[in-house]
């Protein structure tokens, strides 16, 4: 009994999730990012990965879902970055979206209260540091880090 109980906690301390987040990049090297209704600052779109889904679905479920992003092309991997501060077994699958387009623009909602292009010179000082981060990687000469 002892063993069972002690197999069941390891397992659930031990789980690994997965999420996804899209850099859409229009043909003004402009970014695509996103505010939730229920937490703080600007994000890229993405979402979890479900149980039993390909992570090339989720990012396009996501992208759609979130912004009205339709894939064209396949989306590039960019990295692979742990989020430990949000949960101890978290990872988010970052990709580039160079080729896509607008089906349309979702009304606001409780998930996503406002979606935006940026310039990189006029992020929002509220974007995450995350998002930042990434974005210095992609585009500045910042080397990279695998923590988000």
């Amino acid at each position: 009994m002892l063993r069972r109980l002690c197999s069941r906690r390891s397992r659930r301390t031990d789980h690994v999730t997965l999420g996804v987040q899209g850099v859409v990049i229009d043909e003004a090297s402009r970014v695509l990012l996103v505010r939730h209704g229920y937490r703080p600052g600007w994000h890229f779109p993405g979402g979890g990965v479900e149980r039993g889904e390909k992570i090339d679905h989720a990012l396009s479920r996501e992208l759609d879902e979130e912004a009205g992003v339709h894939l064209l092309k396949s989306a590039q991997l960019f990295g692979i970055y742990t989020n430990f501060e949000a949960f101890p077994g978290d990872h988010i699958a970052l990709f580039l979206v160079r080729h896509w387009r607008h089906g349309r623009i979702p009304r606001p909602n409780a998930e996503i209260i406002r979606q935006r292009f940026y310039t990189l010179d006029d992020i929002p000082q509220n974007a995450t540091p995350g998002t930042k981060r990434r974005l210095r990687e992609i585009f500045g000469d910042t080397e990279r880090t695998w923590a988000w």
